[in-house]
C-alpha cells in the first residue's frame, strides 16, 4: 500500500538515496545530507505553521506501508523570489526595421526576469525507479492539487512548475556551455548545485542585464531553449493533460519550459469530489489497475494523507473505505473526504452537479 504523507525527519536516507540516483540537473534536490535536512526542518515547520504562510515549503512522501520506505517525494514552494531572488529567461521578440531598406526583423532574445515573483511553484517530484508505472507517480504529482485546492487561502491564483532542461549523461547543458559558462567560471552542475543551495545572489551579480539575442548562440544551444529532459517528459506530459500552458519563461541554467496554470482551471481541482468515509471491516480488492482508481484524502491541514481506493467503492454520499485503508488516511466513519480522479481520461463513476467557490461543492454520481 502506498499513501502520501508529509515528509518527516526519518526519511532523510532515502531522500538521500532518490538523490543520489537522480543525478544531475535536479536543482532543488541535490544529493547533500545537509540541505536535505534543512529542507525537512522548513517542511515540519511548514505543516506546523510556525513559519509564515508565504514561507512555507510543503514536502509529501510516497511511503510504502509494508517495507516501511519512502519512495518518492514531491513538493509545493507557497512564494517563490521572497527571501531568494528567483531567476528565469523570458522568451520575447525584438523588432527593428529601417524604412530606407525595407528591412523588417524580428529577433527571438532572452531577458532576464523575475516575473514569477510572489508565485506558488510546485516542485521537487522524484520517484525511485522501482516503483515507476502502477498510476505510482501521477498519485505523488497530483496529491499537490489535491492540498492546493483544499487550503487556497496559503497559495497563490496561479502556480507554476520549472521543468528541467535538456542536459546530457555527464550533466552538461548546451545552453549553459554557450551562455552561462561565458559569465561564470564555473561548471553546470556546479551552478546548479549552488542554486539548489539557496545560493542565487551570483546569478544577480554575474549574468547579463540585457537581453540575449538568440541567433548569436549556436545551433545546439538554441535547439533546447524551452525544451524538456528525456526523464521529464512524462511529467510535462501529466501537467499539460491538468490543464498547464507554457508561458514563455525558461531556467536561465538549462533553458527547460516554466508551465504554469490558475489553480481553479488545474483538472483534478476541477474534478474533486466530497463525501463522507464509510469504514468497513470486510476485506476488498484494492488491487485494481490504476484506471479503475481514484485518489481520495483526508481534509487534515498537518497530517495530510493521500493514497488510491477503486472507484467502485463511491456512492451517493459516502466511500467505502476498508479498515486497513481508513487506517492509513487516519479517518474514520463520518469524517469528510475528498475524491479526484487519478488518470486522465479515465471513466468517472462522480459527476458535478453544481459548484460553491472554496471546493464548498455539492456533487452526484
Amino acid at each position: 500500500m502506498l499513501v502520501i504523507r508529509p515528509l518527516q525527519s526519518d526519511d532523510l536516507e532515502d531522500l538521500y538515496a532518490m538523490a543520489q540516483k537522480a543525478g544531475k540537473g535536479l536543482t532543488t534536490l541535490p544529493a547533500d545530507r545537509e540541505l536535505l535536512q534543512r529542507k525537512i526542518d522548513r517542511a515540519r515547520e511548514s505543516f506546523n505553521q510556525r513559519c509564515a504562510p508565504e514561507a512555507a515549503l510543503y514536502l509529501f512522501a510516497l511511503e510504502d506501508i509494508q517495507a516501511r520506505k519512502t519512495v518518492g517525494i514531491s513538493g509545493i514552494e507557497a512564494r517563490v523570489g521572497l527571501e531568494e531572488v528567483f531567476y528565469n529567461y523570458r522568451l520575447s521578440v525584438t523588432v527593428n526595421a529601417s524604412k530606407e531598406l525595407g528591412v523588417h526583423v524580428r529577433t527571438p532574445t532572452l531577458n532576464l526576469s523575475n516575473d514569477m515573483t510572489d508565485t506558488t511553484e510546485i516542485c521537487s517530484l522524484l520517484l525511485s525507479d522501482e516503483y515507476q508505472g502502477g498510476g505510482n507517480g501521477l498519485l505523488l504529482s497530483r496529491c499537490r492539487f489535491m492540498f492546493l485546492d483544499d487550503f487556497r487561502k496559503r497559495f497563490s491564483d496561479k502556480v507554476f512548475a520549472e521543468m528541467r532542461g535538456v542536459s546530457d549523461k555527464d550533466g552538461k547543458s548546451p545552453l549553459w556551455d554557450a551562455l552561462g559558462s561565458k559569465f561564470f567560471d564555473m561548471e553546470f552542475s556546479q551552478a546548479d548545485m549552488l542554486s539548489g543551495l539557496g545560493n542565487k545572489s551570483f546569478i544577480a551579480e554575474l549574468m547579463p542585464k540585457y537581453p540575449i539575442y538568440l541567433p548569436m548562440l549556436p545551433d545546439a544551444a538554441r535547439a533546447v531553449v524551452g525544451m524538456v529532459h528525456d526523464n521529464t517528459r512524462p511529467a510535462l506530459k501529466m501537467l499539460q493533460a491538468e490543464g498547464f500552458n507554457f508561458n514563455g519563461m525558461v531556467d536561465i541554467f538549462d533553458g527547460g519550459p516554466v508551465v504554469e496554470a490558475f489553480v481553479h482551471n488545474i483538472r483534478t481541482v476541477r474534478e474533486a469530489v466530497n463525501r463522507h468515509a464509510m469504514v468497513v471491516n470486510h476485506s476488498m480488492d484494492l488491487d485494481v489497475p490504476a484506471e479503475q482508481r481514484v485518489m481520495i484524502s483526508n481534509r487534515s491541514f498537518r497530517d495530510f494523507r493521500v493514497t488510491t481506493i477503486p472507484m467502485n467503492c463511491i456512492g451517493p454520499d459516502t466511500v467505502k473505505i476498508p479498515r486497513v485503508l481508513a487506517e492509513a488516511l487516519l479517518v474514520e466513519s463520518g469524517d469528510p473526504v475528498r475524491i479526484a480522479p487519478l488518470k486522465e481520461g479515465a471513466l468517472s463513476p462522480i459527476r458535478p452537479n453544481n459548484s460553491e467557490p472554496g471546493g464548498g461543492k455539492q456533487w452526484q454520481t
